[in-house]
């Protein structure tokens, strides 16, 4: 029984220290943090963030060249919450966010309805998209 133990306990001696060491720090970070209330409205480095909602951003059709064919989206506008720094909001503009439709393989359809893809510049977050998909009605083949 004693052998067992010493070999539990001494057996890999510097890697149950290290991983020891890495667990109290872990659990360190993570008190701090729920004292010092990190929330999503103040990043990590202690900056205010905020939300700014862009209207009538138009949503783009994309298909191969191969598939081209006239389609109409409706609603043919989206509205797009985002977050971030106030310092990007006030240099984003509606025109850096990209609202599009990816009908590449679909053949045809009725009443088909797809999910909208957000692209968005770096350091901003998408919240929500209204709608968050679109009617796509295929009109004819070009």
């Amino acid at each position: 029984m004693i052998q067992f133990l010493r070999q539990l306990l001494f057996e890999d001696f510097w890697l149950k220290l290290l991983s020891l060491v890495l667990s109290v720090l872990i659990w360190l970070t993570v008190k701090m943090a729920i004292r010092t209330e990190v929330t999503p409205d103040i990043g990590l480095a202690g900056t205010a963030i905020s939300e700014q909602t862009f209207h009538n951003i138009p949503v783009r059709v994309v298909f191969t060249a191969a598939e081209a064919r006239n389609v109409r989206v409706n609603p043919p506008e989206v509205q797009v919450t985002v977050r971030a720094e106030p310092r990007t909001l006030q240099q984003l503009h509606a025109r850096d966010i990209r609202a599009e439709v990816d009908l590449s393989g679909i053949a045809a359809a009725r009443s088909l309805h797809k999910e909208i893809d957000i692209t968005l510049p770096p350091g901003v977050t998408r919240i929500k998209t209204v709608p968050a998909d679109v009617e796509v009605i295929v009109l004819s083949q070009r």
